[in-house]
């Protein structure tokens, strides 16, 4: 290996720095005394961050730049979440490698201690996701989601300030950062299906740069891939982005894929979910395959709000 410095990408959040971290550290064990460098990037979604996601246009709003400085070589590498990573990658890129996965559930925050199940009614759950607020209230219709943005820090300052009763988002943000003892619960998927990618983190290369791929390849989990791939090829036919109600897992074990999708209306009075099974390798036919099964079963037009299509049918399995 020729390399002897790196450049990676990364916006500069505190999750995102310490995910970009354990990159390097991975980095640095497969390839001694290479000295890498920390690019910061500014996102659309961080230059906004006051904006509710449904307000802000396009999609990919916290990589699209990213992607961009990796293209125009200011970069090597780039340091996602993969939940952020739009579905279709920027031509001149590859998704070079998938960390090992260490957690995609979704957890809860309380400023009581009080779970899913025993806060008061009219308890105010902050999330900034369509797809958690349709899902809490589908199990708890008398509660009221408020919208919340910014880093995983300052939304737990706001609870602590009063300007919600509990937090809902990505535990593994939460372990990473070594608050994993501020968790009042961990959601279980039969309650809180996470966001497609949830938990993994990606590595993008660009596509004519062997060099930095071969450097990052031996941190590629060809498990966590093969599942990631079958949740993005699922959102990736739906065409919605993260900006609808919209949930998928997959589940690698015995040279099989089993993957459970959900297509929810946003006030979470109707919430579709069903499961398909493959081979591993099929995990992009999979995705696509189950996301026109549950299009079919809930009849919904994309394109259209989704109210129209799913009013009416209470909630499914």
């Amino acid at each position: 290996m020729t390399v002897a410095r790196l450049r990676v990408g990364t916006r500069g959040s505190k999750l995102s720095l310490r995910q970009t971290e354990l990159v390097i550290e991975a980095v640095v064990r497969l390839a001694p005394g290479i000295a890498v460098d920390t690019v910061i990037v500014k996102t659309a979604g961080d230059r906004a961050a006051d904006v509710p996601f449904d307000r802000l246009e396009g999609v990919g709003f916290f990589a699209k730049e990213i992607e961009a400085a990796l293209a125009g070589g200011r970069c090597d590498l780039a340091v996602h979440s993969a939940k952020d990573l739009p579905t279709e990658l920027h031509p001149a890129l590859v998704l070079a490698a998938v960390l090992r996965r260490i957690e995609p559930r979704d957890v809860l925050v309380s400023r009581s201690g009080a779970g899913l199940a025993e806060l008061p009614a009219a308890a105010r759950i902050a999330t900034s996701s369509p797809r958690r607020a349709a899902q809490i209230l589908a199990c708890r219709p008398d509660l009221v989601p408020v919208p919340i943005r910014g880093n995983v820090d300052t939304r737990l300052a706001k609870m602590e300030r009063g300007e919600c009763d509990a937090i809902c988002l990505a535990g593994a943000g939460m372990v990473r950062m070594g608050w994993q003892d501020r968790i009042t619960e961990w959601l279980a998927p039969e309650v809180m299906l996470p966001a497609p990618a949830q938990g993994a983190i990606a590595v993008e290369a660009r596509r004519d740069d062997a060099e930095s791929q071969a450097l990052v390849a031996a941190l590629d989990d060809a498990v966590t891939r093969e599942a990631v791939t079958a949740e993005r090829s699922f959102l990736a036919r739906l065409g919605t982005g993260c900006r609808m109600p919209v949930a998928a897992l997959a589940d690698v074990r015995d040279g099989r894929i089993t993957l459970e999708g959900l297509i929810a209306r946003e006030d979470g009075r109707a919430v579709r979910r069903q499961r398909a099974n493959g081979p591993v390798g099929a995990a992009g036919w999979l995705g696509m395959t189950l996301a026109d099964a549950l299009l079919v079963h809930a009849a919904v037009i994309m394109g259209r709000p989704h109210e129209a299509a799913l009013s009416g049918r209470g909630r499914g399995s």
